[in-house]
């Protein structure tokens, strides 16, 4: 009898492929679901499961209670959750099972966290740190404010082509894998570009052929890892106490905005959620520092 890797292989190959070429799903995304429907397969393997349609709803919480014994974190059950509905969504649409097992999977509830943010002194001071002229530097002050200018996840900044920026405009084109949206950006931010473009990026790019705006030393793309070092490096020069990622330059970002007065809804479409409670958790920590201004201020507090 074949393995259960062997009958589910081709099936998540072919899921795989649509997730890539149908439903235009990040690369990211792709790996992710793949790496944890391998870990299902093996699970149900070597409990003796070795046929697909054997696989019951019983075998799928026992996945899920095996995961809670392991202290697999909250949102790891979810995501992989997640990436089992997803395979038995497409195995069932495509006919090669009569019905979806997995429609019935609760994923836990997860806490929503209040995101790590920088003081606006904070941003400043870590934007002015690459303040030297080599093509790096000048780089590196780029890539940080614009980040910072338009809340843009760090994937969409480092795929940013040269096509996607109009610096007479002010936005930049970004593409997920959903939709596409326009950004705007300031002049610190459109002062930094001129000046990369200007004076570094044509020094670091070795093929003339290369439209990622953003490169590294070797003139190829800059990689998550880079910047994410990239953003390590700066914050501890400014002396920033917080473990910050470049995904905190996106909350602060948004955050900042909705204390200045921006509305939920503009930010949202700014962020690029598709779903505005997402968004909402801004507006609850900015409600959060008032009552503790209130607090510290009021009288009667």
């Amino acid at each position: 009898m074949r393995k259960v890797a062997d009958l589910m292989q081709s099936d998540i190959t072919a899921f795989i492929f649509y997730l890539h070429n149908i439903k235009k799903t990040s690369e990211n995304t792709a790996v992710s679901y793949k790496r944890d429907l391998c870990k299902f397969i093996n699970f149900m393997e070597a409990r003796g499961i070795c046929n697909l349609t054997d696989i019951t709803e019983k075998d799928l919480e026992r996945y899920v209670d095996y995961m809670r014994e392991q202290k697999f974190a909250t949102a790891t059950i979810s995501r992989n959750i997640a990436s089992i509905k997803a395979l038995y969504q497409y195995l069932c649409r495509e006919g090669k099972i009569e019905r979806n097992i997995a429609e019935g999977l609760k994923a836990p509830k997860i806490e929503k966290r209040i995101p790590e943010i920088l003081t606006m002194e904070e941003v400043v001071c870590l934007l002015e740190q690459p303040s030297g002229d080599s093509d790096k530097e000048i780089r590196d002050r780029a890539m940080l404010e614009l980040l910072y200018a338009t809340g843009i996840r760090v994937t969409e900044l480092i795929t940013l082509s040269l096509r996607d920026v109009n610096l007479q405009m002010g936005f930049i084109l970004c593409r997920d894998s959903h939709k596409e949206r326009f950004v705007p950006f300031g002049e610190a931010a459109r002062n930094a570009m001129i000046r990369y473009l200007e004076n570094a990026r044509d020094n670091m790019v070795t093929d003339r052929k290369q439209e990622t705006l953003f490169v590294n030393c070797s003139g190829q793309p800059m990689s998550r890892q880079g910047f994410w070092k990239l953003v390590k490096y700066y914050a501890k020069k400014a002396g920033i106490q917080a473990d910050i990622t470049p995904h905190t330059l996106r909350h602060s970002f948004a955050a900042h905005l909705v204390e200045n007065g921006a509305d939920l809804r503009s930010v949202q479409e700014m962020l690029g959620h598709s779903d505005i409670s997402t968004t909402q958790i801004y507006a609850n920590m900015n409600h959060n520092r008032l009552r503790e201004v209130y607090a510290k201020t009021h009288p009667r507090g």
